[in-house]
């Protein structure tokens, strides 16, 4: 695998948001293709993934592959700040949008809908020295070569510029293979009541 190029992430351009978004779904399974999972395509991008680009776009970078993005990094300098401009700015539409009962009860989509009407929230303790967060998805086009780690690495120098003292990520327990990743890369695991956090210093 080569080293393929990293850039910005073109966030006012709806083909590369789509692209964006495309990229959500082919990894959202744990890194695998999520695809066969939802009804409705844009649903996991609109919980992972969009509020990122409309809120923070200056944290947003991709990596290319044949001149399209092949897999992008997103950021939040501040978790807490995030979550309440997410409340007051991002989900409404959506509530409006998905109300609750679109889909079937017990499907992967409600499951969504139901995050958006009640999106969880950060565990408090970690903000004081991991106060960023990440989540970074890349296609098969893009894994190897170190392109994650440069991928990463360009988030961290911007958190850093903004004056953050660390960064923590969400990972599912079952992805041994990332956590694995992470925790070559530095991070840590966090103590949370529940889910799996790593956290790193910057």
């Amino acid at each position: 695998m080569s080293t393929l190029p990293l850039r910005p992430a073109r966030t006012t351009d709806p083909a590369e948001v789509d692209r964006l978004y495309e990229i959500c779904l082919r990894t959202g399974a744990s890194g695998g293709d999520a695809t066969a999972l939802y009804a409705d395509p844009r649903l996991l991008g609109e919980v992972y993934l969009g509020a990122y680009l409309a809120l923070e776009p200056d944290l947003a970078f991709v990596v290319e592959a044949d001149g399209v993005a092949a897999g992008y990094v997103l950021g939040a300098r501040d978790t807490a700040a995030f979550e309440a401009r997410s409340e007051r700015e991002w989900w409404p539409p959506l509530r409006e949008r998905y109300p609750l009962g679109s889909f079937p009860e017990g499907s992967r989509d409600e499951a969504l809908v139901a995050q958006i009407h009640r999106p969880h929230l950060t565990e408090r303790s970690v903000l004081g020295d991991y106060p960023s967060h990440l989540h970074v998805d890349l296609l098969p086009a893009a894994q190897g070569g170190g392109n994650g780690r440069r991928l990463l690495g360009t988030l961290f120098d911007a958190l850093r510029a903004a004056g953050s003292p660390g960064v923590h990520l969400g990972v599912s327990e079952d992805n041994v293979s990332a956590i694995g990743f992470y925790e070559h890369l530095g991070f840590t695991r966090l103590d949370v009541p529940e889910g799996l956090l790593l956290g790193r210093r910057l």
